[in-house]
């Protein structure tokens, strides 16, 4: 947690921090499905059956992925685990 915490605080310093938070377990989670007649079902556990799951995000902003990319390898050091870059529509 101490490298998570510099690599956030290491962001805020830098200004590009917008949001970030973790997420419990896939096997804590509701799920509510929707079909085509309106109707929803909730559902306990996890949305998607995966291997790997999101355990967190990042919302940064940067002035293009090359930077987002450096900050993501910065976050994989942290978290000792991969981690995704993906850009906002």
């Amino acid at each position: 947690m101490r490298d998570i915490d510099a690599v956030n605080e290491e962001m805020v310093a830098a200004g590009v921090r917008i949001f970030v938070g973790g997420l419990q377990d896939p096997d804590t989670a509701t799920s509510i499905h929707w079909s085509a007649d309106g109707i929803t079902q909730v559902e306990e556990g996890s949305l998607l059956r995966a291997e790997k799951y999101v355990n967190g995000l990042w919302v940064i902003e940067a002035a293009s992925m090359e930077e987002a990319t450096e900050w993501g390898r910065k976050a994989a050091l942290a978290c000792r685990g991969s981690v995704e870059v993906r850009a906002f529509h």
